[in-house]
């Protein structure tokens, strides 16, 4: 995911994935051109667009709120949680580690939908304040909406649509919280981590299909109880089935990927006998000296034997070739403090999952400040094509 981040909660890095902008439209128009005009005919465009750009605002709050308590309780049970992404189908935590035991993941997973469903019944309280007592039992629902001023009208829809999302994510199919409560008491009964993982992703995947059909149906015409029909929704819909489809098939190979990862040091994995290149050393002597004719695509440099940063293919590409023999690599290498680095005594595991959230192919390894080597995600992929089960080599690439 690619975005921006918006700041820091509780030590946690809030991103923003740009595929928010696209929920957050398709919410905010919803709104503004569909719901509001039918609950008040009455109001202006403009009071219709702002009070549906309020209610898309709070919305995605209450989301990053339902992210959040997953976040604190895991820390509080063990699990690392550095980040949070809100993106196009809500958010996500990063966490650093699986959970030690099946409590954890229990309290860590029920606690994001009751958020939600607190924050739900709160809205609908507040929204009933604005409301006179014995109003609803003597008018009809739609005449009671149009009588509403936008506060109440925003805390109505809010507290609707964070129930709905608490019953969401209750679904037992993993990813969902829903799924993760059940791994948990799957993992519980058994004591098996991975059987309990592979039944709730089981359980997601016939989850996701039924919401494919449903997308479907929808697309050729059928109305359906509570998603109604048409073309856009049903796409909206197949689209969600499909990637809480993905998402139930790539947990369960992550899971496996860590069982067999976990327990191997980098340092039988990492790449060592790197030529040390000279800070002074030109782009164009790297070029001919010690990049043609090797597989090396990264290069450790070093300031008087001590090691300054890595220059890697991508950093040399950038430079014109003109100006390549006369600039030396200190100039356009990575210095080692922007560097994330990797201990040769941690497993192989968390440095995989290191290289995704940096978005890089290899990471120096390092102790005290002395390079022992570089860790290339290659090497780890070879690792896993070796001594893997046949569902991770089938999920590799160039198999």
């Amino acid at each position: 995911m690619r975005g921006f981040t918006l700041g820091r909660l509780f030590g946690i890095e809030i991103g923003i994935d740009w595929s928010l902008l696209i929920i957050f439209f398709l919410i905010t128009f919803s709104l503004a051109a569909g719901l509001f005009p039918a609950w008040h005919p009455d109001w202006s465009a403009p009071l219709a667009w702002f009070t549906a750009l309020v209610a898309a605002t709070v919305f995605f709050a209450s989301v990053l709120a339902h992210e959040l308590s997953h976040a604190v309780v895991g820390r509080a049970r063990g699990i690392e949680v550095k980040r949070i992404t809100l993106f196009v189908f809500g958010g996500m935590a990063h966490m650093e580690n699986e959970p030690r035991a099946w409590r954890d993941e229990l309290w860590m997973a029920i606690v994001g939908p009751i958020t939600s469903l607190v924050l739900g019944v709160g809205f609908l309280v507040l929204a009933g304040w604005f409301i006179e007592p014995g109003t609803l039992g003597q008018q009809q629902p739609e005449q009671v909406f149009s009588q509403l001023a936008p506060v109440p009208t925003v805390l109505l829809w809010l507290g609707n649509i964070n129930i709905i999302l608490a019953l969401f994510n209750l679904v037992p199919g993993f990813p969902l919280d829903g799924g993760r409560v059940l791994r948990a008491v799957l993992w519980g009964i058994t004591g098996d981590m991975q059987r309990a993982t592979r039944s709730a992703s089981q359980a997601g995947q016939v989850f996701a299909w039924f919401l494919i059909a449903c997308g479907l149906a929808m697309i050729l015409g059928v109305r359906l109880p509570v998603f109604g029909s048409g073309l856009l929704p049903g796409v909206w819909l197949a689209f969600i089935g499909w990637f809480l489809n993905n998402a139930a098939i790539i947990s369960y190979r992550q899971l496996l990927i860590q069982d067999v990862l976990e327990d191997v040091p980098v340092r039988r994995l990492m790449q060592t006998g790197f030529p040390k290149i000279p800070t002074n050393t030109t782009v164009a002597e790297l070029i001919d000296e010690h990049l043609l004719g090797t597989e090396h695509r990264v290069f450790p440099v070093f300031d008087n034997e001590r090691f300054a940063g890595l220059v890697c293919l991508h950093d040399i590409r950038q430079l014109p070739p003109a100006e390549r023999s006369t600039t030396p690599v200190g100039r356009i290498m990575r210095p080692l403090s922007e560097l994330t680095t990797a201990s040769p005594r941690e497993d192989a595991a968390a440095v995989l999952q290191r290289l995704g959230h940096a978005g890089v192919n290899q990471l120096p390894v390092t102790d005290n400040g002395e390079l022992q080597g570089i860790i290339r995600r290659e090497d780890i992929m070879q690792w896993l094509s070796l001594y893997g089960s046949g569902e991770i080599r089938d999920s590799l690439p160039g198999r």
